[in-house]
């Protein structure tokens, strides 16, 4: 393996670690704010975002593990760590939809969507930026694990752009229904992020998240 190949593994590897730190801190403003400002959209985002970390951690794992053996099929690592995220994810989803539905009958309100606006706004930008990232060192490496993980954080992005429109209408009508709205939206997503990643973990599948 030449050094130039080297290199744009260690900037894969570099790149997962990042999506590790931006979903922890992602994770701690969401929950912060989503609590304080009683916007569920916003809190299960957060909930979701810590989920995410522990998905990372398996796809550090898979950049090292290709590094070494290119052609080596997903290990009892990252199939562990795929299970654990996708359980986390379907009981989050579960969470999410009956607080949702509580929300709807009680005509629950945040007290501000402006918490919703700027985190989702700046989880946005980050996270576009290390799609591009991956899939411009998953080109140059010919990996479809490392372009199939840049295709799967778009949903990270979907979700984003949910807490940004539910944060956004509700700031900007007073709805009271939009947060529990908004709220189904995460529960829909992490509903299919787990049922992604069951199916990988029982495969050698690099991702579907093309289906999402």
């Amino acid at each position: 393996m030449d050094k130039t190949t080297i290199l744009n593994y260690k900037i894969a590897f570099r790149l997962a670690i990042l999506t590790i730190g931006i979903s922890i801190l992602e994770g701690g403003f969401s929950v912060y704010f989503g609590s304080n400002s009683y916007n569920l959209t916003l809190f299960g985002f957060g909930i979701d975002s810590f989920i995410e970390v522990i998905s990372g951690l398996g796809i550090a794992h898979m950049v090292l593990r290709i590094q070494q053996q290119p052609d080596s099929n997903r290990d009892k690592f990252e199939k562990t760590a795929l299970r654990i995220t996708g359980l986390s994810f379907y009981i989050l989803a579960v969470g999410l939809v009956i607080t949702s539905i509580y929300g709807l009958f009680t005509g629950h309100k945040p007290e501000s969507g402006l918490s919703g606006i700027v985190v989702a706004f700046f989880s946005i930008l980050l996270m576009t930026i290390l799609i591009y990232g991956k899939k411009y060192v998953g080109k140059i490496l010919q990996s479809k694990a490392i372009l199939a993980d840049a295709q799967c954080t778009l949903v990270c992005v979907y979700m984003s752009i949910i807490v940004l429109l539910s944060s956004g209408i509700y700031e900007l009508t007073k709805f009271p229904f939009i947060d529990s709205i908004g709220t189904l939206g995460v529960a829909y997503l992490s509903y299919k992020e787990g049922k992604e990643c069951f199916e990988k973990s029982s495969s050698n599948k690099d991702c579907g998240c093309e289906k999402c």
